[in-house]
Order: C-alpha cells, then sequence, then structure tokens
C-alpha cells in the first residue's frame, strides 16, 4: 500500500483534486470550474451531475499528473462545501432536481414562520445552530414539497438525501454506500449533536422522512471502496469544508483557532469535548469526530473578506489582481482616517444585522485609490477582531494565536495589521491548502499510512509568525474609530 493520499475538495465555484505525500506535500492537483445557476432572485443552485462528472475527472487527471496508480494511494478524503442539498433516486442514483447551494435564501420566509412560532430555541439546544435558510433542512423540505411525488417517495424509502459529500460517495461506491460524516450532519439543522444521532423531533419540525438519510460516521471511518480510478482504493476521510480546515491547521486542542479567508471569512475554535452555547448568536458545530471522541467548536462567520477585494477590482477597477492591494496598503504611513464597512450583504456575526450596507467614512480630497484598498484589507482585521471578543465573552478565553489560511493569507501586510489589531500571534502555513489536506489528514490516520498526523503537539514546519507591534493606544484608536463606523452603518 501507497503512503500518498488522494483529498477531493468539492466547493462552492470548483472541484479540485489533489495528491499529497506522506509529508504533507501536495504532488499534483487538477481543478475544473462549474455552472452556477441563479433561476430566481435569491436562488442559488449547481448540478450535481457537473460535480459528479468535474470531481471523477480531477481525481483522475491529479493521479495521472503525478503519475501514479490506484495501487499507490493508501486512501481518498472528500470534504465539500457545506450544507448543500442533493436529492437522488436511489434506483438510479440521479437527482431528482439542481442541488439546492448553501448561499440559497429561497426559505427565508419558512424561517422566519419557524422563528415566530418559537422553534428557534429547540433548533438552537439541538443542533447548536440558527433557524436560517442557510442549513440544509428547510432546502430538502423545499425539494419534497416542490418536485411532484418526492415526499410520497421518500417516504417510501425510493429516495436518498445527501450533502455534496453524501452525493459523491454514493457514485464513487456506485450506490453501495449512503453515509456522511458528523461535521456535515450537524449542519442540517437536523442531528442533535449532544446525543450524536438524527433527531425525531427536529425531523418532525422540519417534516423530513427518516427513510431519506445517511449512516452518520467519525470523521475517519471506512466509507467504502471506490473502484473508478483504476483499482479498489478505500475512502477514510470525511469533513466539511471550515472543519477540514481546521483539521488541516491542527486545531486540536482546546482553545486553538483558525480563520480561513475566502469569500467570506470563517473562524472556527475548538472547545474540546464541550459545546459551548453562544450569548452572541454564534453557532456551536461539531468540528470532528475521530475514534468515536467528538470535539466541538465555536464558529463566526464574516458574510464579505476576499469578496471586498473582488469588489476593488471588478466593482471600482482601481485594482487589476488582488496581490496589488498589499503594495498599496504599505506604502502609506496611516490609514488616514478612512475606514470601509464591508456590509454589501448585510453584516455576519456577531452584529447579524441583513439590513446594513456598505459604508466608506472619513474620505477627504487626500483620499485615494490606496487609501480604498487600505480600508478594505484593514475591515476584514476588524471583523476578525470583533469575532473573537465575541468568542471571549462566550468564555472562550484569550487566544494564545491565530491561525490562517484563503487566498487573502498569502497578504503580508494584511497578516500583520490583523496581528497588530488582535494583539496576538498570527500564523500561516506554508501550505495554504489547508482543507484539502485535512481531508487527507483524516484519510491518512484512518489507513494507518500516516501515523501521528492528528497529533496535537506534531510539527508544523514551513509556519510564518506575525507578532504584534502596534502600541496599544493606536490599537485603541483605531478599533474605537471602527466602532463608531459599525454604528453608523448599523443604523436603521
Amino acid at each position: 500500500m501507497g503512503k500518498f493520499i488522494l483529498a477531493i475538495d468539492q466547493g462552492t465555484t470548483s472541484t479540485r483534486s489533489l495528491v499529497f505525500a506522506a509529508d504533507r506535500s501536495v504532488v499534483a492537483s487538477a481543478q475544473q470550474e462549474f455552472a452556477q445557476h441563479y433561476p430566481a432572485d435569491g436562488w442559488v443552485e449547481h448540478d450535481a451531475v457537473d460535480i459528479w462528472r468535474d470531481t471523477l475527472a480531477t481525481a483522475r487527471g491529479a493521479l495521472d499528473k503525478a503519475g501514479l496508480a490506484a495501487a499507490d494511494i493508501a486512501a481518498i478524503g472528500i470534504t465539500n462545501q457545506r450544507e448543500t442539498v442533493v436529492l437522488w433516486d436511489r434506483a438510479t442514483g440521479e437527482p431528482l432536481h439542481k442541488a439546492i447551494v448553501w448561499q440559497d435564501r429561497r426559505t427565508a420566509a419558512t424561517c422566519a414562520e419557524l422563528h415566530a412560532a418559537g422553534h428557534e430555541a429547540l433548533v438552537q439546544a439541538r443542533t447548536g445552530l440558527l433557524l436560517d435558510p442557510y442549513f440544509s433542512a428547510t432546502k430538502l423540505a423545499w425539494l419534497l414539497d416542490a418536485i411532484p411525488g418526492a415526499r410520497a417517495r421518500a417516504e417510501r424509502g425510493e429516495l436518498a438525501f445527501g450533502t455534496i459529500d453524501t452525493f459523491l460517495l454514493w457514485r464513487l461506491t456506485e450506490g453501495r454506500s449512503h453515509k456522511t460524516d458528523v461535521t456535515n450532519a450537524s449542519r442540517t439543522l437536523l442531528f442533535d449533536i449532544h446525543a450524536q444521532r438524527w433527531c425525531p423531533e427536529l425531523l418532525d419540525l422540519f417534516r423530513v422522512p427518516a427513510a431519506v438519510l445517511p449512516e452518520v460516521c467519525d470523521s475517519a471511518a471506512d466509507f467504502g471502496t471506490t473502484t473508478l480510478l483504476g483499482g479498489e482504493i478505500p475512502i477514510l476521510g470525511m469533513a466539511g469544508d471550515q472543519q477540514a480546515a481546521l483539521v488541516g491547521q491542527s486545531c486540536f486542542a482546546p482553545g486553538q483557532a483558525k480563520i480561513t479567508y475566502g469569500t467570506g471569512g470563517f473562524m472556527l475554535l475548538n472547545t474540546g469535548d464541550r459545546p459551548v452555547t453562544s450569548a452572541a448568536r454564534l453557532l456551536t458545530t461539531v468540528a470532528y469526530r475521530i475514534d468515536g471522541v467528538t470535539h466541538y467548536a465555536l464558529e463566526g462567520s464574516l458574510f464579505v473578506a476576499g469578496a471586498a477585494i473582488k469588489w476593488l477590482r471588478d466593482g471600482l477597477g482601481i485594482i487589476v489582481e488582488a496581490r496589488q492591494t498589499q503594495e498599496m496598503a504599505a506604502r502609506l504611513p496611516d490609514n488616514g482616517g478612512v475606514y470601509m464597512v464591508p456590509a454589501f450583504v448585510g453584516l455576519g456575526a456577531p452584529h447579524w444585522c441583513t439590513e446594513a450596507r456598505g459604508m466608506l467614512t472619513g474620505l477627504t480630497f487626500d483620499s485615494g485609490p490606496a487609501h480604498i484598498a487600505r480600508a478594505a484589507l484593514e475591515s476584514v482585521a476588524f471583523q476578525t477582531a470583533d469575532l473573537v471578543a465575541a468568542m471571549q465573552r462566550d468564555g472562550a478565553g484569550a487566544l494564545a494565536t491565530l491561525r490562517v489560511d484563503g487566498g487573502m493569507a498569502a497578504n503580508d501586510w494584511f497578516c500583520q495589521f490583523l496581528a497588530d489589531i488582535l494583539d496576538i500571534v498570527v500564523e500561516r502555513p506554508a501550505n495554504l491548502e489547508t482543507t484539502a489536506l485535512g481531508a487527507a489528514m483524516l484519510a491518512g490516520h484512518r489507513s494507518g499510512a500516516w501515523t501521528g498526523v492528528l497529533d496535537s503537539v506534531a510539527e508544523r514546519g514551513g509556519l510564518s509568525r506575525f507578532a504584534p507591534r502596534l502600541a496599544g493606544a493606536e490599537r485603541s484608536r483605531l478599533v474605537a474609530e471602527w466602532q463608531a463606523a459599525i454604528r453608523r452603518a448599523t443604523l436603521t
């Protein structure tokens, strides 16, 4: 058996497959973007068959680029966009409808009705989540109601439900395995994170037949075997993308945290075997379950991180490439009093103000493109500081370090400013592919090919560390001015 691991990283806009060596380096990768479908205002869909086709093609492509055969691969790990819903025919494997994506808002009215009826307390107590169309349950209920005959067929056991990981596993195993892992199950609004099982009360509340549900496994488990890549390869690791990044960043000890900066920003803090209920409307979620032991996390999300930089490029036209923002910010002696509140689609945790809209404050005739670019970068650091403060109010304790990954983490100026505003050390791994790496680590652990890979004190090589160097008084001034900008943006 080889010691290479194949990781499938199925994201919101593209599907990637990466081959990792035992030293966690990437040997080869292949990637394919796919179409986004917007059939109505606030609706977002993916073609699950397109995703499956790209998954198989990129997996084969990565193996070909690496010059490896199935016999060289110890195991496959899968990580995926969370909460996205697929409903398919058990006999044919064909989806009954396009996948409804986590971003989709079509069930907002349903969630509002459930909230008004007083059901959110039960939902939060069982799942650690809030009533929001972001999560899977109301999307699945919509499919069962909207597709003629689907509900009756589901109750007869003819249909299968899954998040993207489950659908890909079904296809990889040619219908032999209908399973998910606990991290993906915990994002559906149907899974009791304390009892570690599907919750009958929530199935009744959301009108979901138990017959459609997959078996829930550890994040490192025997999910099945595929023969579609030239030989038998076991599938042994699975986690939703943000939990996979937590694993990839080796945040295995309580108090360790990571934040991934993509279009938005997702921060997870490991709280150990104790689920922490948030008073700041953060999410309590499963971090991972390994060898039967569950670890939990607090999660907070920023709606806009990298999307602010994309707006500088596509909306304002003041940059051509994201990396230009580093030089633009660095050449200024200070921010010139310019602040951006990037509430283009409202504000996420801990503000939770959907009515807020984006704002630039402090502009003068001396303000230029560099000030706006710097304000965009600073806004992501300030939002992160708000998340950290909320987690501390929830009893998480002071962070010693924050581990960062994602596209914005490549920006040295941003990482240094983040460390300055947080007043803690920021750590950036040499390999920013932490989401795929986390899936590989889970599979490597389960296969036995990678020993010690899930050890919290294992050496993490190639780190860049950014230590705070801003004076306390200056930090306090900047944070106070940011909070003033936030108050202006959230006035209704």
